[in-house]
């Protein structure tokens, strides 16, 4: 089953150089043990675009789409057995990155 993992900070480009070298060496582990599937950082909020398609034409909204203090600053997509394994293994992740991290499966 493959999960959705959120890191969450409330600055963007704040990780230092020793948790990048810790998230390295988190990601080789993912791949070593079939896990990884895709990750990467994103810009800050204030960078996106909102886009609203509903309506006849659509609406573009400069963002973010949530005044919050903090936001996903990026994510991993993970492959695990089941959630306890998820879990277990982001419980690395979120040391590794020294964040908080959000774990959600995809729908089937």
């Amino acid at each position: 089953m493959q999960y959705f993992v959120s890191v969450i900070d409330h600055r963007t480009s704040s990780g230092t150089a020793e948790e990048a070298v810790a998230i390295d060496e988190f990601n080789d582990k993912l791949r070593t043990g079939g896990h990884w599937v895709f990750a990467g950082g994103l810009a800050a909020p204030e960078t996106s675009t909102v886009i609203d398609g509903r309506g006849e034409a659509p609406i573009f909204t400069d963002g973010p789409f949530v005044e919050s203090k903090e936001h996903i600053a990026g994510f991993w997509i993970i492959d695990a057995p089941d959630l306890d394994a998820a879990l277990a293994l982001m419980a690395e992740g979120s040391r590794a990155c020294n964040r908080r991290v959000e774990v959600r499966p995809f729908l089937r």
